[in-house]
């Protein structure tokens, strides 16, 4: 995700190096975690939001209407996030958000300059966007009366996963669903050259023109080191995971840290070429964000559960993995009735059976069964659903899931989903109608 970070608007109260710790409030997936100098956290969610940190007390950055999947941190620590609702927001206070501009896909990641004074979004509808963004103090916003439009680079045949700047913000570099990383010239927002043709998927990219080498990880679980010039291979710290979803670099010390979607978080020496740590962070699921601590000394980490861990490197091993794992859609299938299964595995992520929505992505299911669609009151819907006609019933259940959400609300913000099975929608069904009733946990 993003590389670099600068230092937070207010004075941060950040838990000390080398202790285990952890940050909850989120009410969703961790998916990026961004960290400043001094040391304050920045995390974005499938919960819709952005949480910015002091010590342990969360500011909410609200303004999404979808997940954010990567967030940053611009001039003097004022945030900028992107998502799931195809936009690209700068928060200059944190009840005020400005769009600056948005896609026609997910952004996936950000990358910024201060040199070329622009902001690089990754999204999934297969281009880049360059956004003008003033370096003065402040971080104030630019005005296209200023002649510093937008601009799309295109080039990937599919959908873009990372972007980083040079240290002079003269290059960009991408890469892509589409196998390759490629490297741009900023001003004039051309293509300069194709620098690796992988075969899969490249998801995340990390730049050290210093050392001259590239790093990147691939859906195969490729991880490579390359000549940042030629292409050429350097170093292959693959092992038999896949795919890799995150990477984080720490310069003073040289250490990489790569995350993958079996859990662990492998630590490289770059200096030494050598693997120094192989760590099991979580029992089952992901590993999608990653940051160093500005000393180094531990890495922050997200996943599948909605709370961030920071390990101490030189002890990950005496801390073991995340252990709060509350959500049985990662238990056994074979320990739950087919109903519970299917709440578990696709309902479970975005909503709750108690009377609050708590944070989450979507609306709680509390008392479902007769309820006008978009009218739980702490929850703030997609236009689609305001002052919709359909009411939830076993009915409107089984066509949501039958048709799949996109098809029955078009411009819903649920996930792409279906139930293909009849007996399994049946299921559920027979099981939200007990447990919204009820209102379980």
């Amino acid at each position: 995700m993003l590389r670099a970070l600068a230092i937070a608007t207010f004075v941060a109260t950040p838990l000390a190096a080398q202790d285990f710790f952890t940050l909850k409030g989120h009410g969703g997936p961790i998916m990026d975690i961004a960290v400043s100098p001094s040391g304050q956290i920045a995390t974005a969610s499938f919960d819709n939001s952005v949480g910015l940190w002091d010590g342990t007390t969360p500011n909410w950055y609200e303004g999404h209407r979808a997940a954010v999947n990567v967030v940053a941190f611009w001039g003097a620590g004022t945030p900028i996030s992107a998502g799931d609702d195809f936009e690209v927001r700068f928060w200059p206070t944190v009840n005020a958000s400005h769009v600056l501009g948005r896609h026609q896909g997910k952004v996936v990641d950000l990358a910024y300059s201060k040199q070329a004074e622009r902001v690089a979004s990754a999204s999934w509808d297969g281009s880049i966007g360059l956004w003008p963004l003033s370096a003065s103090v402040g971080g104030a916003l630019y005005s296209p009366l200023d002649g510093q439009e937008p601009k799309f680079l295109k080039g990937h045949a599919q959908g873009v996963n990372d972007v980083v700047f040079s240290e002079d913000g003269t290059r960009l570099y991408s890469a892509s669903v589409d196998g390759t990383i490629r490297v741009w010239d900023v001003e004039s927002a051309t293509e300069t050259q194709i620098l690796v043709k992988h075969g899969f998927g490249v998801n995340e990219l990390i730049v050290n023109e210093q050392d001259g080498w590239l790093a990147y990880g691939a859906v195969d679980g490729g991880t490579r080191l390359i000549d940042i010039t030629t292409g050429e291979l350097i170093a292959d710290f693959t092992l038999d995971r896949r795919p890799i979803l995150s990477m984080a670099y720490h310069a003073d010390s040289h250490q990489l840290a790569v995350g993958d979607g079996e859990g662990y978080i492998m630590v490289v020496d770059t200096a030494t070429r050598k693997i120094t740590r192989d760590f099991r962070a979580t029992q089952r699921g992901p590993i999608w964000a990653l940051a160093f601590s500005p000393d180094g000394q531990n890495i922050h980490a997200g996943g599948i559960e909605d709370i961030m861990y920071s390990w101490p490197i030189s002890a990950m091993d005496e801390h073991g993995p995340m252990t709060g794992i509350t959500r049985s859609f990662l238990e056994d299938p074979t320990t739950l009735p087919n109903g519970e299964r299917q709440f578990k595995r696709k309902c479970s992520i975005c909503h709750t059976l108690a009377s609050g929505s708590a944070r989450k992505a979507g609306p709680s299911l509390y008392q479902l069964f007769g309820r006008p669609a978009g009218t739980v009151p702490d929850y703030t819907y997609s236009d689609t659903l305001n002052g919709s006609e359909i009411v939830w019933s076993a009915e409107t259940i089984n066509a949501l899931f039958d048709l799949g959400p996109d098809h029955y609300i078009p411009g819903t913000k649920m996930p792409m989903q279906r139930i293909a099975k009849k007996t399994d929608r049946d299921d559920l069904i027979d099981y939200l109608r007990a447990a919204t009733a009820q209102g379980e946990n």
